[in-house]
Order: C-alpha cells, then sequence, then structure tokens
C-alpha cells in the first residue's frame, strides 16, 4: 500500500489478504467527505473488453449489476460497456438523470512498474484514456483504478498483453470493497449520507 500526499491517492496492493477492506474503508471516507449535497452515488465504469487491459471497468460492472445491491446506480457493463466512443455522450446523459450525483469513475490505468497490480484510490477526477493517448473529457469526483500494467511507448502492445487472470483479480477486489463500502454507509446512512438522499438500482 501506498498514498501519494500530493493528490491524497491511496494504492493499495490488489494482492495483500486486506485489499478489499483498505479499499471500503478509503471509499467510505471519499464519500462522506465529498464536500457537496449529492443525493445520488453513479459508479461510472470504463473500458471495453475488446482489449485485455481494458475490460476491468466493465468486469466491476457486471459484477455489482450481478449482486443487485439496492442504493446506487452502475452504467458501463460488458453488455453495455462505457468506453472512449460514448463516454461524452453518456456523460450528457448522466447529466440529465443525475443532475445531483456523485459520481465514482472506475478505469483500468496504466501506471509506475512498482505500482502495478495496485489499485488508486483518491478524490477527484480522472481522465479515461490518457495512457493510451486519447484526448476524452475528465470524469468523476472520486475515482477507483486498477493499474495493469507500466506505462511505455506503445501503451496499446501493454494493455493486450495484461494476463487475464489479473484483470479478474483486480476486478474481484475492486468489486468486493465497493460493495463492503457501501453495506457500511447504509448501515450508518442516518450520520453519514445527506439529508434526502434517494436509493435506488438501475
Amino acid at each position: 500500500m501506498f498514498g501519494k500526499s500530493g493528490n491524497r491517492t491511496l494504492y493499495i496492493d490488489a494482492q495483500s489478504p486486506a485489499a478489499s477492506e483498505l479499499l471500503a474503508r478509503r471509499l467510505q471516507r471519499c464519500i462522506r467527505s465529498a464536500g457537496r449535497n449529492w443525493r445520488e452515488l453513479v459508479f461510472l465504469c470504463i473500458g471495453s473488453d475488446s482489449i485485455t487491459g481494458d475490460s476491468l471497468g466493465p468486469l466491476v460492472g457486471g459484477e455489482l449489476f450481478r449482486q443487485r445491491q439496492p442504493g446506487f446506480f452502475v452504467y458501463g457493463t460488458p453488455e453495455q460497456p462505457v468506453h472512449a466512443m460514448n463516454l461524452s455522450e453518456q456523460l450528457a446523459d448522466l447529466s440529465l438523470w443525475h443532475p445531483r450525483a456523485l459520481v465514482v469513475a472506475v478505469d483500468a490505468s496504466l501506471g509506475n512498474p512498482r505500482h502495478q497490480q495496485h489499485i488508486s484510490v483518491g478524490k477527484g477526477s480522472i481522465r479515461p484514456g490518457a495512457g493510451a493517448g486519447k484526448v476524452l473529457p475528465d470524469v468523476g469526483d472520486i475515482f477507483i483504478t486498477g493499474i495493469v500494467s507500466s506505462f511505455e511507448k506503445n501503451s496499446h502492445r501493454e494493455l493486450q498483453a495484461v494476463d487475464f487472470s489479473d484483470i479478474l483479480r483486480l476486478s474481484d477486489t475492486i468489486s468486493r470493497g465497493i460493495l463492503s463500502a457501501w453495506e457500511k454507509l447504509l448501515k450508518s446512512r442516518k450520520s453519514c449520507l445527506p439529508e434526502g438522499s434517494s436509493f435506488s438500482w438501475l
């Protein structure tokens, strides 16, 4: 587990037995300290299963959808992915459907070799596709990323070469952490969630 003090990003080793619980604790803190009056929670899971290393977001979204936990919205699954080709349209739709939502962006990323197979979580937005040279809008009030490989000049090749078992391990850890965080938040919702918050599932 590594922390970056500049932007308050926490790095969690996905192979640690405590990884899901560490993620859950940090996510709870980020949600509780969002700093604005939000009424809905949206998980925007970004990526495409056409590239192994980019399939993390849809896998997490699919697992959250299958668990059918009430209380938040999920966009981005293997069946209905959110990716570079439709991200701007999806963000426009979210602004109409969930104008007062707190958005948690979930995505795969490339990073420093020492952070490979780590999960990063923190407050703020991410820019999907930046590691692959794509120019896409910043997304999210909170981010969760799985660092699937190191940043290299040929990022497309790096993403294609990722072992799918590593992606499955990351997606399982992230999914369990999110669900654990939400379960704990629901139990203490009277004290930590904004007044008038609505709970529903899409």
